[in-house]
């Protein structure tokens, strides 16, 4: 069996009776839908029309979601249906990134993830989910794709019928007659928030923790930059209104038809993976870097001081600490974080990398502990640098599985650029705590920071042209997020090699070596931060 829907754009009437009998059936905060219904307005009155379309998990053959869960809290059904289990979920939004349908959301009472799993308790016993029983049109059809006599299979068959962003490769089981471009497409419709119903309490999904303190200012217009809102309300500041309203035009800006917009449409679910994301690829750095330049420093030298070893060592597992710190924080469930290793999905880069930063932290211990000791262990050097080096690398394999997030999606030339960005990082703690070593880890530093360059020169400039990447580019070149962007490149890449070409003196060094870090920081916050203000739906 193959479950599946299609639903029938000649017959909707956008009554939201299926969002309604959803919410009911499975007692579904506020705030939040496993389904709902999007209207867009065509052309200009008097010659305007309306059209309505619903929304919900593609239930996909190849579910992006299911591949990257790291705890099988989403799994495939043997008949097709996409189903969750809440109790093995740690809330790492992981799945939300993955989704390119934006079909998943954090429930706001247990914190972690939830969509429509077709109603699979009814269809066990078989009925139909609520949401076709309670469609006064008949508008939504379900049932087996595979079986040649139902009516679900004689429509796709017999009728045109479209699937939202077949380019994702995810091969939907939700189809759509009658369906359009502009509203099935995200980027094709100018998003609106001056219609009715359009204002939303800040407290979405998962953000409905900080709801209380920003409820007397419910009525912002979007949740397009969380970051602005979380900072004003920890912060107790007015929120920076450009991050909200720039942002927004910025994106509209790139639509060429201004004569179809959204006038009803589900909440921006905002930037899930936030500053903690940003900031533990960072530290990742620093500690897979530092390891890494140990070991080249010690096959380079033959051998290297007790003291550079040791402080080596401990800043490299203090910054693994922080890595792992920040990763837990940044769970909706950090009580459940040892799921990722006591109940592993194999498939996901965030099982894979637990794994492998955990080995990696065991193996530093072990060589501070052989050096501490003389205990003549020196193949740890190369044990390690091989776990350093896949420490470096694996989030761009991560982020590849979010497949809801086009910048993401070149894992190769993003694993060299973290690599890039490792040695960097480690090259420079190298310096700061053996003086020694200047000339030599310089000069590292400097070809390092050429590399950088081309990277980013080719990730911005000689991109694999999509719509997202583009409007990804865009914001992060020319928006809101430029003056991070810039910044980073302008005084983390250029002004440090400028000073160590010109300059190369210890105070220099170190100097230079501090903005360089920051570069780091801030191209990282902007190039993970901006691919998630795209709209999914």
């Amino acid at each position: 069996m193959n479950y599946g829907f299609v639903i029938d754009n000649r017959m909707c009437i956008g009554c939201h009776a299926c969002t309604v009998a959803c919410k009911s059936e499975h007692d579904i905060p506020i705030g939040v839908n496993r389904t709902h219904v999007k209207y867009i307005e065509k052309g200009q009155f008097p010659n305007s029309s309306r059209e309505f379309s619903v929304h919900r998990c593609n239930h996909c053959h190849d579910a992006p979601c299911v591949e990257i869960c790291p705890t099988t809290a989403l799994y495939d059904r043997a008949d097709g249906i996409v189903d969750f289990d809440s109790d093995r979920c740690i809330g790492c939004k992981s799945c939300m990134q993955a989704c390119p349908y934006d079909a998943l959301y954090i429930d706001p009472d247990t914190h972690t993830a939830a969509k429509c799993n077709y109603c699979a308790h009814k269809v066990d016993h078989g009925y139909e989910p609520a949401c076709v029983v309670v469609c006064p049109v008949e508008a939504i059809i379900s049932g087996d794709l595979d079986d040649p006599n139902s009516n679900i299979s004689h429509l796709v068959k017999n009728e045109e019928t479209m699937t939202r962003k077949p380019e994702k490769q995810t091969i939907p089981n939700l189809y759509y007659i009658n369906g359009s471009n502009e509203m099935l497409d995200p980027t094709a419709t100018e998003r609106t928030s001056d219609y009715l119903w359009s204002e939303q309490s800040k407290g979405v999904g998962h953000f409905a923790k900080y709801a209380e303190e920003r409820v007397a200012e419910s009525n912002t217009e979007n949740l397009l930059v969380q970051l602005a809102m979380e900072n004003s309300s920890k912060l107790n500041k007015p929120i920076d209104r450009r991050a909200i309203d720039d942002v927004a035009k910025e994106i509209n800006n790139e639509i060429d038809n201004k004569e179809v917009k959204r006038t009803y449409d589900t909440p921006s679910k905002g930037v899930l993976w936030g500053w903690e994301v940003s900031t533990y690829v960072w530290t990742k750095a620093i500690a897979t870097g530092t390891f890494l330049m140990l070991s080249f420093y010690s096959l380079l030298f033959g051998s290297i001081d007790n003291s550079i070893e040791i402080n080596g060592m401990l800043i490299s597992l203090i910054f693994m600490a922080i890595t792992g710190g920040l990763l837990v924080m940044d769970l909706d469930r950090p009580d459940r974080f040892l799921y990722v290793l006591l109940r592993p999905q194999w498939k996901s880069w965030l099982v894979r990398g637990a794994y492998i930063i955990t080995a990696f932290g065991g193996i530093v211990s072990l060589k501070l502990i052989d050096t501490i000791f003389e205990l003549g262990m020196g193949f740890l050097w190369y044990v390690g640098a091989i776990f350093s080096i896949l420490g470096a690398i694996y989030t761009a394999f991560l982020f590849a599985q979010a497949r809801a997030r086009d910048l993401w999606q070149s894992k190769w030339t993003s694993a060299f650029h973290m690599l890039i960005h490792a040695i960097m990082a480690g090259t420079i703690v190298i310096i700061f705590i053996d003086k020694s070593s200047l000339n030599t880890f310089s000069d590292i530093l400097m070809w390092c920071i050429i590399i950088n360059l081309i990277i980013i020169t080719k990730e911005i400039f000689f991109p694999h042209h999509t719509t997202d990447i583009d409007q990804t580019i865009t914001l992060m070149t020319k928006g809101y997020y430029a003056r991070y962007f810039w910044t980073g490149i302008i005084i983390g890449n250029l002004i440090p090699f400028l000073m160590l070409l010109i300059f190369p003196d210890t105070i220099i060094c170190l100097i230079a070596g501090s903005l360089v870090m920051l570069g780091i920081l801030l191209t990282e916050l902007v190039r993970i931060r901006t691919p998630q203000m795209i709209p999914l739906s």
